[in-house]
């Protein structure tokens, strides 16, 4: 996906990494809601959940959504993502997440959206990214519908 923001920059965007808990999933299930959108980012970008998988229910959660897992239930969950994003290309990563261990990934990807939802966010992690919404419902919006993007981050 191209998304050209006026006096900003084009992103070319590929690959869209998301935090599990926190961010697509509360209290370790992911809403109805957030099920359809997926599979319609799916026709855009390469999708990977990246979780340390707390309470075990990523896999389950996810059976059946075009998308891969990569789970770290041991170490730095902030170092693996990280390492992850660096793997596919910061250049053309979105990322999507709203904890601590999201950070480094957030600073790094091309565009980054910080969601505060029931679980709120790390308030440097809200600070650090592009944008900040208040559902993971609105950030995969952003992406379905790009003109939202461009117009809160135009120059």
């Amino acid at each position: 996906m191209t998304i050209d923001i006026p006096g900003y920059r084009t992103l070319h965007l590929k690959n869209l990494l998301l935090d599990y808990n926190g961010t697509i999933a509360v209290d370790g299930s992911i809403p109805q809601d957030v099920r359809p959108r997926l599979c319609q980012l799916s026709e855009y970008f390469d999708i990977y959940v990246l979780t340390a998988d707390t309470h075990g229910t990523a896999a389950q959660m996810c059976d059946g959504l075009p998308l891969t897992i990569r789970t770290f239930p041991k170490g730095s969950a902030l170092d693996a993502k990280h390492q992850i994003l660096k793997e596919l290309g910061p250049d053309s990563c979105a990322a999507i997440g709203n904890g601590r261990n999201d950070m480094k990934m957030c600073l790094d990807a091309a565009l980054s959206i910080a969601v505060i939802g029931p679980e709120g966010a790390y308030g440097k992690l809200a600070a650090q990214s592009d944008i900040c919404v208040s559902s993971i419902v609105d950030g995969l919006d952003l992406l379905l519908k790009p003109r939202r993007l461009i117009a809160s981050l135009r120059g």
